[in-house]
């Protein structure tokens, strides 16, 4: 994949949609019917959507690129830190405001606060050299 070709919007725009389809057909299939609320059908989408976030950025960026460099078992531990981060994070904001009465917009995007700020965080403290300006 050529990063000239599309421009990082649309890197991001198409892989965000893929990465949404693929949460909800999981929710569909796999989730709902084991009996997950549908309050928290959010989570999968987070979890979808944050490794996507994060990569194509570093994929994109050339100061970065010595990040594909590493093994391909770090980067699957990383991928793991990444999405794991985005569960816990959009969870936990969850279970504290599922039942507050916020309109689930808000309820959604303040899980998505959390579990973005969560995956990043973990991402972060794997590949602190990453962000590092010298």
């Amino acid at each position: 994949m050529d990063t000239e070709s599309i421009p990082r919007w649309g890197w991001l725009l198409g892989s965000l949609f893929a990465a949404s389809i693929l949460a909800q057909l999981v929710n569909l299939l796999v989730l709902f019917p084991l009996g997950l609320p549908e309050a928290y059908q959010v989570v999968t989408m987070i979890a979808a959507m944050s490794p996507v976030l994060i990569y194509v950025g570093v994929w994109y960026d050339e100061d970065r690129q010595h990040y594909w460099e590493y093994s391909r078992l770090r980067i699957a531990g990383d991928v793991s830190f990444v999405v794991l981060g985005a569960v816990l994070g959009s969870s936990m904001i969850l279970v504290a405001i599922v039942d507050t009465g916020l309109p689930l917009l808000l309820r959604d995007v303040l899980a998505m606060g959390g579990g973005f700020l969560a995956a990043w965080g973990l991402f972060w403290w794997r590949n602190p050299g990453l962000y590092r300006r010298e």
